[in-house]
């Protein structure tokens, strides 16, 4: 640095970051390699955004228009130099992409990689975009030098990584022409990376493919040697690529450290000429489930990147990762544009469409791979059925669902329509928080006992696509917390199992629990879906399920749910017993309804609606029977 550097800023690290670079320094990862894979992946984005700017205001390229990225080795001073001729950033630039984290999530980072111990860091660190600071794994200070294109003033930032950092301004005559320059001074285990066998190494192993040559210099002054030469992958004939290239290409553009689960690569001629290549992650992101849902599909026009919030899939898809290159689009082309383009959303569909056909293909021939991305992505796939009309049909074909036939391992619904007992109308299925508690359900008994498979579906989705479905080839969806279970038409499975006919004392016994409950409920009637448990709960026939009207209530879309309907089983010891008590002991009678009503609560994962009253009356049943 030159000694005319002058007003030094000193700025103290936001909470975040801090924490964030103390789990850097403090880690140990399997692979720190991946340091340079995060600093190469952003000069290289540096160097498309200069592309891009440089449409409408050519004179930022200037005599150089060349970009690149030179990697400079310095044994002798144990420094390793990463410089890119990109865009180049000003002093607020410096102080926002250094000294914050914008993106969301970053507390959710914190908590997975101090739970990787090493395990998966490398993976999460390009998954969360915070590459820069991995630097910090193998540096014990960073020095970084910028300046941004078309501007005369450059920039000097620098920090030990350690809570604090400055910002200086610092003579041109130091600074790149245009761009940044990082110089890791490399702590004294990690000297290895100023080895040009080494630094190559990982070049071609984790960046060969980025759209920028890439250059190494393997002492201060002498002469650069191309190890990549920035020629797009996609450009290539499928023939001429490799798995290893794709999967190198793959982590660059991803931001993962896994193997892609599925990759699309295809070239589409004729109305419109667009080269795609996409990837299914191996593993999920970590912001799968961010409230923006945005995708990460890169557009390119004519290898020019200009934007990644093009939405080339639908927010369904948002899982995938990639990009997609056309030359059928202005280079100019605004973000206002993009999203009201006629040839873009033409596009759209033609990449969604080949992005679900290959999909479908992987479950009809890789079963195993297939399962694989259905755990990781299934959820959100499903999010299709409620939200893309058009692909309706094909979502739900492709879509797997664990049932109480198969909980293990999820099902097609062609085989549960395959499978489907003899009388039986409707596709049954039940909505919760989770597995355990739907299994524990009281509403499958009466289908156990008959053989009827049931749908256990326990994504929050899985509540709404069900009320837009229509059906399945031919057969529509029932929930079996909703309306008469109308399965007397099948018969049971165990001949000796309880009838569900109801005797006079026991209708007797219904009317008496309806008058008592009153509104609380809109209805009490005898069940024909309850074969072990006494009541059950369960929704009208017309409007939302149990779960759906928890849903709803949950986030304030409805104030109230829907008075439910309490069954009771009128094959049950219990309700026996009381339908026999004596007319005359009807305080006993009510408190034993009231408790009936609070049961079903609880088995439906709900809490009494009046604690109190429910002690009460428990403590007075109680006391009757230690009485005798």
């Amino acid at each position: 640095m030159s000694e005319v550097e002058i007003s030094v800023e000193k700025h103290v690290f936001e909470a975040d970051v801090a924490k964030l670079l103390h789990l850097m320094v403090h880690s140990v990862y399997s692979d720190k390699n991946v340091f340079l894979r995060e600093l190469i992946s952003n000069a290289a984005d540096a160097c498309e955004k200069l592309r891009y700017e440089a449409i409408v205001a050519p004179e930022l390229i200037g005599s150089d228009p060349t970009p690149r990225i030179t990697l400079t080795l310095d044994e002798e001073n144990r420094r390793l130099v990463v410089e890119d001729n990109g865009i180049g950033m000003s002093r607020d630039e410096l102080v926002e992409s250094l000294g914050t984290i914008a993106r969301s999530g970053t507390r959710a980072f914190m908590e997975r990689i101090e739970a990787a111990q090493g395990k998966d860091g490398a993976q999460l660190i390009g998954q969360f975009g915070v590459g820069f600071y991995s630097a910090f794994m193998v540096a014990d200070n960073v020095d970084v030098v910028s300046r941004r294109a078309g501007s005369d003033k450059a920039w000097h930032w620098a920090s030990d990584g350690k809570g604090s950092y400055t910002v200086s301004a610092v003579e041109p005559a130091d600074a790149p022409a245009r761009g940044t320059r990082i110089t890791l001074h490399l702590m004294d285990d990690a000297k290895t990376y100023t080895s040009r066998w080494t630094v190559e190494r990982i070049v071609k192993d984790q960046s060969g493919h980025v759209p920028v040559p890439i250059s190494i210099v393997e002492k201060p002054g002498a002469e650069a040697a191309q190890v990549a030469d920035g020629t797009a992958l996609w450009t290539k004939q499928k023939s001429d690529i490799s798995k290893e290239d794709y999967t190198d290409f793959y982590r660059g553009v991803a931001g993962q450290y896994d193997e892609p689960a599925l990759t699309v690569h295809f070239r589409a001629e004729g109305r419109h000429e667009y080269t795609a290549l996409a990837f299914v992650p191996g593993s999920k992101p970590f912001d799968l489930f961010d409230p923006d849902r945005k995708g990460r599909m890169k557009l390119y026009v004519k290898r020019v990147f200009i934007t990644d919030e093009a939405e080339l899939l639908p927010r369904y898809l948002r899982f995938v990762r990639g990009l997609l290159d056309t030359a059928d689009l202005p280079l100019n082309v605004s973000r206002e544009m993009i999203q009201e383009s006629p040839l873009l959303a033409s596009i759209r569909k033609g990449l969604t469409n080949r992005v679900l056909t290959s999909i479908e293909k992987l479950a009809e021939n890789e079963a195993e791979t297939f399962a694989t991305l259905w755990e990781n992505f299934g959820s959100v796939i499903k999010e299709g059925i409620y939200e893309d009309f058009e692909r309706r049909t094909q979502l739900i074909g492709l879509s797997r669902f664990r049932t109480t036939a198969s909980e293990d391992k999820p099902r097609a619904l062609s085989d549960y329509v395959k499978d489907m007992k003899d009388g039986q109308s409707a596709i049954y299925y039940l909505t919760g928080d989770n597995l355990a508690q739907l299994q524990a359900s009281p509403q499958l008994e009466g289908f156990r006992a008959r053989g009827i498979e049931v749908l256990l579906l326990t994504d929050p989705v899985d509540s709404f696509w069900v009320t837009t479905a229509p059906d399945f080839e031919g057969k529509p969806f029932k929930s079996i917390t909703q309306g008469a279970a109308d399965l007397a038409g099948i018969a049971k499975q165990n001949s000796e199992a309880a009838s569900s006919e109801t005797s006079p004392t026991v209708a007797e016994f219904v009317i008496f629990a309806k008058v008592t409950l009153g509104e609380a409920v809109s209805d009490v009637r005898a069940s024909d879906r309850l074969t072990e448990s006494a009541v059950c709960l369960v929704a009208p026939e017309h409007g939302p399920d149990r779960q759906l009207q928890k849903m709803l209530q949950g986030t304030g879309r409805i104030e109230s749910t829907v008075k439910p309907i309490l069954e009771i089983n009128p094959g049950h010891a219990l309700i026996a017993a009381l339908a026999g008590c004596p007319a005359e002991d009807s305080a006993f009678r009510e408190d034993a309804v009231k408790l009936l009503l609070d049961q079903a609560r609880v088995l439906d994962g709900d809490k009494p609606e009046d604690p109190r009253g429910f002690a009460e009356r428990l403590s007075r049943v109680f006391n009757r029977a230690l009485k005798g």
